[in-house]
């Protein structure tokens, strides 16, 4: 039994009956079940309850057993005064307040409907595949229920992202041209490179980086220097030599220090993830579009997008993947598929935070654009998708993601509406 599977049944009143009374025999009338607290506290606010005829207002507190009380120290925290209610799964101790008054306990493993009960163990009971705990029954739902909660949980993760985003905001005082450098630099180096360019993006002065975009070669050289990787002793070639000069002569113009920085990996690499490349890209994409920040919020359409992003590393990566190191020719050229994952993790999020922080309320056009993106492919879009889930698209996977990681690995049934419809035998 979950304090969680009990919270549920005290907020949508599944108790099996009306005629309800406390361990003490009270007459008991539930009127509100009041606001379910997610923070510390109380687990629900501002209730109200009617015993032996005399209304109470206040909190409610729920354990799977009385004595929990004691054991998480309640007695002693002055946010469990107002408590009118002390709702448990068993009721195996008498509960006092400060004042020896006991606290009126409404006992809860009698007055469940054994169906609900069933339906609860099925789900969390023990199995043979576990990849999910409804996975047997997900098949089965109403394909209606399944749409509505995955459009809900599309946006819970775009607001999830904005949350960072502006948080990211406030410590660089709304800078939202830096945010989105910052950002791009953590995509451009995926999950390998991302931590490693995220320290890059922070420690960069992007006031400097703005005044040198009309100069590709100072881009890189900024780039490459600050993240160590113009550091080796030995000249590699002439374009190793240039990049040093350069990055030597913009630590003397700006007074630029040696900063601490973490060093980009290549192993586990495929050579066009490569970190040269990246960073050679991502100071192609400004060398090209020094004002990238409007240029993202005006575009509305994958083509618009497509056109902004379409660049390539600089002419000596064409034949290189890394430093003094020749390989066959080919243009270095970002990948639409690529340029998609920039458009899903990076660019819309940013889009839609900024639009909220405007006022602008109509989430249309970016759900439009998730539209047009191809899906995530991964483990668990795939399982997923084995299980009868659909998945044609970016704004399929990114709900799927969020339910797994939100909800899935959480055993947090209660909470979502899939869970919630087996609970109920609704399927």
């Amino acid at each position: 039994m979950k304090e969680e599977l009990l919270h549920y049944i005290w907020k949508h009143r599944k108790l099996g009956t009306s005629a309800l009374r406390t361990t003490t025999g009270e007459r008991l009338m539930i009127l509100e079940t009041g606001v379910h607290n997610q923070l510390s506290g109380p687990d629900f606010f501002n209730a109200r309850i009617e015993l032996n005829g005399q209304q109470w207002a206040g909190n409610v507190e729920i354990h799977r057993k009385a004595s929990d009380w004691y054991v998480h120290g309640h007695e002693a925290d002055p946010q469990y005064s107002s408590i009118i209610l002390h709702v448990v799964w068993e009721d195996d101790i008498v509960i006092f307040r400060k004042d020896n008054t006991p606290i009126p306990t409404l006992e809860l493993r009698h007055l469940i409907e054994k169906q609900l009960l069933q339906n609860y163990h099925s789900l969390f009971g023990q199995r043979q595949s576990r990849f999910i705990n409804c996975e047997r029954e997900l098949g089965r739902m109403n394909p209606m229920v399944i749409s509505h909660w995955m459009e809900r949980l599309f946006f819970e993760r775009l607001e999830e992202k904005s949350a960072m985003i502006l948080k990211l905001l406030r410590e660089v005082t709304y800078d939202w041209e830096r945010v989105l450098f910052i950002l791009l630099l953590k995509s451009f180096g995926s999950k390998i490179n991302g931590n490693a360019f995220l320290t890059l993006g922070t420690a960069v002065d992007f006031k400097i980086f703005r005044k040198l975009t009309d100069s590709r070669l100072h881009l890189e050289a900024l780039l490459f220097g600050m993240c160590g990787m113009l550091e080796e002793e030995e000249l590699l070639d002439g374009y190793h030599h240039d990049l040093r000069r350069e990055y030597a002569y913009l630590k003397r113009r700006f007074g630029i220090g040696n900063l601490p920085a973490i060093r980009p990996e290549f192993f586990r690499l495929r050579p066009v993830n490569f970190p040269t490349l990246r960073l050679s890209q991502i100071c192609g994409i400004y060398h090209r579009h020094p004002q990238l920040f409007s240029k993202v919020i005006e575009a509305c359409s994958f083509q618009e997008y497509l056109t902004l992003f379409n660049v390539t590393a600089s002419p000596y990566w064409n034949e290189h993947f890394s430093f003094g190191k020749v390989s066959a020719g080919r243009v270095k050229r970002l990948s639409s598929r690529f340029i998609d994952l920039i458009l899903i993790n990076t660019v819309l999020p940013l889009k839609f935070c900024y639009e909220r922080a405007q006022g602008i309320k109509d989430t249309k056009e970016i759900g439009q654009l998730y539209t047009t993106l191809v899906q995530e492919k991964n483990t668990i879009t795939d399982r997923f998708r084995e299980l009868g889930v659909p998945c044609g698209d970016a704004h399929d996977s990114q709900a799927i993601v969020q339910l797994y990681s939100k909800y899935c690995t959480q055993n947090r049934c209660v909470h979502c509406a899939i869970g919630v419809q087996i609970l109920n035998g609704k399927q």
